[in-house]
């Protein structure tokens, strides 16, 4: 009779493999709520980033135009979809890769700095825009698509201060632009909408 405390052990071990492993959604939702956080104009012709079945971040689909979109992670807590100007590619990719390495917020700040400093890092000397697309799981619905968010707009300009823009250094009316991290590679306007 000792079958069963394998079995209940074996159970506990499936039950809890399975709440670990993200549901990872079919290519067409992937796609469909990457694009989200594009503008209209831009959605055709967008090269979509996602996620394969075992988790691997590929390329869902070709792009036509500037825009690079980035699909949920499945692994992470919330919903967030992502649409760039494909300059900031070697930015973001970076970002990715010092993050799976399991570097922190700080030190992928602090590398991305350096090597943006240094050359070995692109970074767009002009503006360059991100927009992110954004709630809470959930309003997602991984099935279907649907999701509520909210739409926030990033404008890279980097090395740039609140006195080469004039803008402020948090926003001064609710949804108003400002600037944050001011001075280094990663200066960008914020245009958040008001909650």
């Amino acid at each position: 009779m000792k079958l069963f405390p394998i079995l209940v052990l074996l159970t506990l071990v499936c039950v809890s493999a399975s709440a670990q492993t993200p549901v990872i959604p079919s290519k067409e939702i992937q796609i469909k709520t990457a694009l989200l956080a594009a503008a209209p104009q831009w959605r055709d012709g967008a090269a979509v980033l996602g996620y394969d079945e075992k988790g691997a971040l590929v390329t869902l689909r070709a792009g036509t135009n500037n825009l690079i979109c980035l699909a949920d992670d499945p692994a992470a807590k919330g919903f967030s979809a992502a649409c760039y100007h494909k300059d900031l590619e070697p930015f973001m990719a970076r970002g990715r890769e010092l993050r799976k390495e399991g570097k922190k917020a700080k030190e992928v700040f602090d590398i991305r700095e350096a090597e943006v400093k240094s050359g070995k890092l692109f970074m767009p000397k002009g503006p360059s825009t991100l927009a992110v697309f954004g709630g809470p799981d959930e309003d997602y619905n991984r099935e279907t698509g649907e999701v509520k968010g909210k739409l926030r707009h990033v404008i890279y300009i980097p090395f740039a201060t609140s006195e080469s823009t004039g803008l402020p250094l948090s926003p001064e009316i609710p949804g108003g632009p400002w600037i944050m991290d001011p001075g280094t590679h990663r200066a960008h306007i914020m245009l958040t909408p008001t909650m």
